[in-house]
């Protein structure tokens, strides 16, 4: 089922989390944080939006890197309903499409749950303090491929941020797959 992402509450702090990486090891917020602003971004393995935007994913977060801002990715889906998103295959997926970023496991969805995070990709772009000042789509894509000169708005909004501080007052949410939440039994 595809939903999107609620509007950006600006200035929200980011949430504290301590999470184990597919690189093998344990990563908090503090380790991700850039000098400039830190993109947190919630996907899986399965997802066809994620899937179709991923190598866009990693391009963005390689020139934002340059731009001193951070990134890092969190996966919160059910493994046990959703076994192409366990922890294995995350390793198989952040090799296969050469991540640069910490690509981290969040198998009680406590990280999720506390960002509010509704959708994959969920994309969460925080100012220098650690502000929330975008949470809108990386581009107009969604689940189809898009062509080479399509609005890069993740990027252009986490450039803004590295340059003046400041999201773009006007953002698109992001479109994909809910989470796929643990049954509350």
């Amino acid at each position: 089922m595809a939903v999107e992402t609620p509007i950006c509450n600006f200035g929200w702090k980011a949430a504290e989390f301590t999470l184990p990486g597919v690189d093998g090891k344990t990563w908090r917020l503090a380790d991700v944080r850039g000098e400039r602003g830190t993109l947190v971004m919630f996907i899986c393995n399965h997802c066809p939006y994620v899937r179709s935007v991923i190598d866009r994913i990693v391009r963005d977060a390689k020139e934002l890197e340059s731009l001193g801002i951070k990134s890092v990715a969190i996966s919160a889906n059910d493994a046990t309903t959703y076994p192409e998103d366990s922890f294995d295959n995350m390793k198989r997926f952040a090799a296969a499409h050469d991540f640069a970023f910490p690509y981290l496991y969040d198998e009680s969805q406590a990280v999720a749950r506390s960002y509010d995070a509704v959708c994959t990709p969920d994309f969460y772009g925080f100012d220098a303090g650690l502000g929330l000042q975008y949470r809108g789509r990386l581009d107009a894509s969604r689940k189809e491929e898009g062509p080479p000169d399509l609005r890069r708005d993740l990027f252009l909004a986490m450039k803004q941020v590295a340059e003046t501080g400041k999201g773009p007052a006007k953002q698109i949410p992001s479109m994909g797959c809910s989470i796929k939440w643990k049954d509350a039994a």
